[in-house]
């Protein structure tokens, strides 16, 4: 079975890749996993979390990775460890940071993922493209 298209999209997305998250919903309530990727065509996320020993499988720490939809998860206040929802706010300087929003009046920032930093596919450089338009432009 292949994926659909989502009939509505989220618009503003709040959830990024790297982010801690615990799901609220479904089987897996009250687990917490790692965002690996976010499909926002679909309004998925693929989540990486550890399972425990269990029936089929033996002791040891494996890692599984599950589509589950934007909804049914939210990310981790990083003071408290509780699910909390994340808004916006400017600082004094300017600078726009995440803020924990719905725990009592703490407001505690939620840093943005190291991994964001990473790139894994470089970006095209624009220097030849744009000496090559300033050739056929003069």
């Amino acid at each position: 079975m292949g994926w659909k298209a989502a009939e509505k999209l989220i618009r503003h997305w709040k959830i990024l890749r790297g982010d801690n998250v615990m799901i609220t919903r479904d089987i897996d309530k009250g687990e917490t996993g790692i965002i690996k990727r976010v499909i926002r065509s679909q309004n998925y996320v693929i989540v990486k979390k550890h399972i425990k020993q269990g029936k089929g499988h033996e002791g040891g720490i494996f890692t599984v990775e599950a589509p589950l939809h934007a909804s049914n998860v939210q990310v981790l206040d990083p003071v408290i460890g509780k699910p909390c929802k994340v808004g916006v706010k400017y600082l004094e300087d300017g600078t726009k940071v995440r803020v924990s929003r719905g725990i009592g009046e703490l407001g505690s920032i939620v840093p943005r993922p190291k991994i964001l930093k990473i790139r894994t596919i470089s970006r095209p450089t624009i220097c030849k493209y744009l000496t090559s338009l300033c050739f056929f432009l003069v």
